[in-house]
């Protein structure tokens, strides 16, 4: 199911998007933009490595275990589909299907409760 998706993504939660921005962009030297709050009151962060891997950072307190998360890219569309089978074959489904910014993503844990994510563009089906 996932030999076809590319690695997208890999999520950071932060407590000062400031701080992250300057060191992210002056220290390491990544382009980073700065996006709209999505009505949340918080802005986010991405940064484009090399090899097109987005590192993205959200406003959130952070603990051991919930940063960073991988998020797989469901390029095709049918991420319901995909959640749908993976809780078929037993696996915990930690955040269904819901609106991310620019469209849809949902959460799972691999057996050692490590969060995985997926991550759909809005212009691309649902599938349901």
């Amino acid at each position: 199911m996932f030999a076809k998706s590319r690695l997208g993504a890999v999520c950071y939660y932060v407590k000062d998007v400031d701080r992250t921005e300057t060191f992210y962009r002056d220290v390491l030297g990544l382009a980073v933009q700065r996006m709209d709050d999505d009505g949340d009151g918080h802005p986010w962060l991405t940064a484009t490595t090399a090899n097109g891997v987005e590192l993205l950072f959200f406003t959130q307190e952070s603990r051991p275990g919930n940063t960073p998360i991988v998020v797989f890219e469901v390029a095709e569309g049918g991420i319901d589909d995909m959640v749908s089978e993976l809780a078929d074959k037993g696996v915990t489904i930690v955040t269904p299907v819901s609106h991310a910014p620019g469209g849809w993503s949902a959460e799972f844990e691999d057996p050692e409760g490590h969060v995985l994510s997926m991550y759909q563009s809005a212009d691309k089906p649902r599938k349901r």
